[in-house]
């Protein structure tokens, strides 16, 4: 198990976010870093356990001892799991949902990046949150190591079929979620509208990086703060202009009619 240091807090901010609005993060993972992928533009720097491994990474009792001393009258938005990597790797995933859903009242986000999606146990216990954001800044296997740089045994084509298979049994609302770096080929839009025309979630979520990307572990970048440590150690990401991030959310939203967002679009969050 992951050990926990006496200043790790599993809950953190509230956070502000574009596409939430006040979001209250719960980190199921720690003070170590997890994930099985080690995206390009990670705010959390370097991935520490590059995994696709499942287990117990925080205790759903020390979840559940801090959720007892939240103020439940706090100005709450949304409460989301994200945090220190890649939530659906904690084993006891199905426990922490359901003892949020019990201590509040608040609509639950869980953020993913759906390589464990073509997992039963994953899938059956993400039906307990009303909201799921997946990931999908590829339209190849190649253009998923180039972005994402996933762990051994990540496969693109399985990972799209697991959220495919999702996006069929999930109840909840589904976004898929996309960092662009740089613009896309006209045959790269197209595929990847063609892909979301099979998912058809409710709503795409389309970003680019805030921040500069931080190298090494920093524990406050999990609540989107401008970690500030020495220059050397940050790295800047180049990205697309909003124009052109506006440009491709229309062309979506013309050929799919799924409803399309960017960070300072007018388009609100769907929380259910």
């Amino acid at each position: 198990m992951n050990h926990t240091t006496p200043l790790f807090k599993s809950i953190y901010g509230p956070v502000e976010s574009w596409r939430f609005g006040r979001s209250l993060g719960i980190d199921v993972i720690g003070t170590q870093s997890a994930c099985s992928f080690n995206c390009v533009y990670c705010q959390l720097g370097d991935i520490e356990q590059k995994t696709t491994q499942r287990r117990v990474y925080v205790s759903t009792d020390c979840i559940k001892q801090e959720l007892d001393a939240l103020d439940a009258d706090m100005p709450i938005d949304v409460v989301t799991l994200s945090g220190s990597g890649e939530p659906t790797l904690a084993l006891n995933l199905a426990e922490i949902l359901a003892c949020i859903r019990e201590q509040t009242n608040w609509p639950l986000v869980v953020l993913t990046n759906g390589s464990l999606l073509k997992d039963r146990a994953v899938r059956s216990a993400l039906q307990l949150a009303h909201q799921v954001v997946v990931k999908l800044d590829a339209v190849s296997h190649l253009q998923l190591q180039r972005v994402n740089r996933m762990a051994a045994g990540v496969n693109w084509a399985l990972t799209v079929a697991g959220i495919k298979i999702f996006s069929e049994e999930y109840l909840g609302h589904l976004a898929i979620q996309t960092m662009l770096l740089k613009p896309w080929s006209v045959d790269e839009k197209n595929r990847y509208i063609e892909i979301l025309q099979d998912l058809m979630p409710d709503e795409v979520q389309l970003n680019i990086p805030s921040r500069p990307r931080v190298l090494g572990r920093r524990l406050e970048a999990r609540e989107n703060q401008v970690v500030k440590p020495e220059p050397d150690a940050l790295r800047t990401l180049n990205c697309i202009s909003k124009d052109i991030l506006q440009g491709f959310a229309t062309d979506i939203e013309i050929a799919t009619g799924i409803l399309t967002r960017y960070p300072l679009s007018k388009a609100k969050a769907i929380v259910r």
